[in-house]
């Protein structure tokens, strides 16, 4: 769990198994998450209020409600929100749901690895369990 972030799990509330959508709110001085990348899963965000920092590789990009950006499963460049402003974030998040997909998280001794029934398994980079 993540400090200052409040996710709504919309796609299990509605038993959706292909692809997951969060409702996601972020307080002031909160993230969404590591800065991290998929390798099988690909990702969308679209922002409904507020103005969240992404960090996508070494750029900073001030999103405004109504901006979108995707995330290709493979991609070189991490991504991550930031919530650098005085008011709440809301936006929702839009991910498949591949089976053995894997999370690299560049700037942290972090890996993550999804099973086939869906739980995921974090680890340190060299593979040791935390």
């Amino acid at each position: 769990m993540i400090k200052g972030r409040i996710k709504r799990k919309l796609g299990d509330h509605f038993n959706l198994n292909n692809y997951g959508i969060n409702l996601t709110e972020l307080a002031p001085g909160s993230m969404s998450a590591l800065k991290h990348r998929h390798t099988l899963q690909d990702e969308f965000i679209y922002i409904l209020t507020g103005t969240p920092t992404l960090f996508y590789g070494d750029k900073e990009y001030v999103m405004q409600p109504g901006d979108c950006f995707g995330f290709a499963a493979g991609g070189v460049h991490a991504h991550q929100l930031v919530n650098r402003s005085s008011q709440a974030v809301c936006y929702l998040e839009i991910g498949d749901r591949t089976p053995g997909d894997k999370v690299e998280y560049p700037d942290n001794d972090l890996q993550a690895h999804s099973s086939s029934d869906g739980t995921w398994l974090f680890t340190h980079k060299d593979g040791q369990p935390y």
